[in-house]
């Protein structure tokens, strides 16, 4: 019988020294989503990092070697909680990296929004994190080596696991020079190249992992393959450089699970969940130990309706309630309902109170704006800090730039052409058509062909969009509001947010015809803080505030232009 046994564990214990499971977690984009509350609504949410932690928990309590847990970026935009501890209470520990340290990230990558914070912000939170934050592509121009840790060794139960980092090359296009000076985005494919060799010698690891944020579609935006610093290179990086077994994605917000095959014929995974927390990417390893060969499974988890860790939100509850009183403050009155679907339409009282502001601000002659969300409203009554986050959702800066009246009207012409088709189309609005017919979703509602948030006007000068004309020959400009003329060879201070400043939707690039290496040189002056913080400050030193549609811009013809509007903002927006 004690033989019997002695063999029985001698097996067993060999069975076991050779096959080590792993599990590797991933999240990415949770823009923020600490607490299962949204702030700008007051309401309960069934998802944040509170189910992250429970659900990790959970697996480390039966595997607490064989856990780890990576993110992916973009953690420190998109929501009051972290605006509050990066731009309000910037003497307390940064309330994200205490959350992420207490969850027990292994390792991260830096995303576009995080570095959209500004240097004050992700330099100090860097150096706060219990674990590296990575980016091999961000270049420090004075070095010429990495600006944060390229990669990170990780070592579980005899397996070494080599995690690389990349960033999403696309920074320069969207955000000012001074949020990332002293960085160059190199292309994640020449980065990848140099460091897969570099991990291969000196570090011999049996697995080896790309955390890029970064999106798979390398077409977006009318980018192909051999785009240089493309946006969304994670799939070309996966398949041209060989070395990859797993390939963790983001910044796309798409959720991937999906094999592709490298240069080499080897098959590389490429998995990432969704953004806010919703979803967590999970990819279990049976790695054996005497012939180093291992099989992969792997699937999206997700968390909606996952439990919550009460440990968790029980020690952040003090900060919770730091961040609900600042979101709670009033601030001032609205006199009138607006709401964003409308500025998605046409002119709007929602766009124009944007307007008004960035005017005041700048001291701009002019001004363009976009509404940033599809069908927010905000009531008229009392104004409270949290409506600002539905006011304008981005933390852009405000650019005044210096451009000519043919550029302004060059950069409507574009802007027209993303929104509008031809009056004698059934649809007036651009929407996503197949067969001529509008695809609807499930809630019956049509979508916009192209993104909403690139559908700019402009305030401080009149203007016509004739749609019986062909693209491109649409805009005619009339004169200044005031009455005075406006000239095409002039130039003109124009106050712009520093997305659309740095070239971000092609407006300035595509459309006014200005080479991209050019805009700096256009800028004249730009805020320190973010816009939303001057509009704070707007309201708070107002303290009423009437917005008024001023009527500064029409569709001709009119009355067919407006009969079809209202069956297209119909199939886009419902009747609410």
């Amino acid at each position: 019988m004690r033989f019997v046994l002695s063999i029985f564990l001698m097996l067993t214990t060999f069975f076991y020294a050779q096959n080590v499971q792993l599990t590797i977690l991933e999240t990415s984009d949770v823009h923020g989503k600490i607490f299962p509350y949204d702030f700008v609504e007051g309401t309960k949410t069934g998802h944040s990092l509170a189910s992250v932690k429970y659900y990790v928990d959970s697996l480390r309590t039966v595997n607490p070697e064989g856990t780890l847990l990576l993110d992916n970026g973009d953690i420190l935009q998109g929501s009051p909680a972290v605006y509050y501890y990066n731009y309000i209470d910037t003497s307390s520990s940064h309330l994200y990296a205490d959350v992420i340290n207490y969850i027990g990230y292994d390792a991260g990558t830096v995303g576009n929004h995080d570095i959209e914070a500004g240097h004050p912000v992700y330099d100090k939170f860097a150096k706060t994190l219990n674990f590296p934050w990575l980016a091999a592509n961000a270049i420090n121009t004075k070095t010429g080596k990495p600006y944060f840790q390229p990669y990170h060794i990780i070592e579980r139960s005899g397996v070494k696991i080599a995690v690389l980092g990349l960033i999403t090359p696309g920074i320069p296009n969207w955000l000012p020079p001074s949020i990332w000076s002293g960085i160059e985005f190199i292309d994640m494919v020449r980065s990848a190249e140099e460091w897969i060799p570099v991990i291969k010698k000196k570090e011999n690891p049996d697995i080896i992992i790309g955390l890029f944020h970064s999106g798979v579609e390398y077409t977006y935006g009318g980018t192909t393959r051999e785009t240089k610093r493309n946006e969304n290179a994670s799939l070309i990086v996966a398949e041209d450089v060989p070395g990859f077994d797993i390939v963790f994605v983001g910044h796309d917000h798409h959720g991937w699970n999906e094999y592709v095959t490298d240069t080499n014929g080897d098959s590389v995974l490429i998995i990432g969940p969704t953004s806010s927390a919703r979803d967590i990417a999970k990819v279990d390893i049976n790695f054996n130990t005497e012939t180093r060969d291992f099989n992969i499974s792997s699937r999206i988890v997700n968390l909606g309706n996952a439990p919550e860790s009460e440990e968790y939100l029980t020690n952040f509850n003090p900060q919770f309630e730091a961040i609900k009183k600042f979101v709670d403050k009033p601030i001032g009155k609205l006199t009138a309902d607006i709401c964003s679907g409308d500025a998605v339409i046409a002119n709007a009282a929602f766009t124009d109170l944007i307007h008004k502001i960035q005017l005041e601000i700048s001291g701009a002659d002019i001004s363009f704006a976009a509404p940033l969300s599809m069908n927010t409203c905000l009531e008229a009554g009392e104004i409270k800090v949290a409506h600002l986050f539905d006011l304008y959702k981005y933390e852009n800066l405000l650019y005044t730039m210096r451009l000519s009246g043919r550029e302004i009207k060059e950069f409507l012409e574009y802007s027209t052409s993303l929104r509008y088709t031809n009056i004698a189309s059934e649809h007036i609005l651009k929407l996503r058509l197949e067969d001529g017919k509008a695809i609807l979703n499930s809630r019956g509602k049509a979508s916009p062909a192209n993104s909403f948030y690139n559908f700019d006007d402009a305030e401080g000068i009149n203007y016509s969009v004739d749609l019986s004309k062909p693209e491109g020959s649409r805009v005619t400009i009339s004169e200044f509001s005031d009455g005075t003329e406006f000239y095409s060879d002039s130039l003109y201070k124009v106050a712009i947010n520093s997305y659309r400043g740095s070239g971000g939707g092609g407006h300035l690039t595509k459309g006014s015809g200005i080479p991209r290496e050019e805009l700096n040189s256009r800028i004249l002056f730009s805020t320190s803080a973010d816009l939303r913080y001057y509009m704070i400050n707007y309201i708070e030193q107002r303290k009423i505030i009437k917005p008024l549609e001023t009527q500064n811009w029409k569709l001709l013809p009119e009355a067919e232009a407006r009969e079809k509007l209202q069956k297209d903002k119909l199939l886009l927006l419902g009747s609410e």
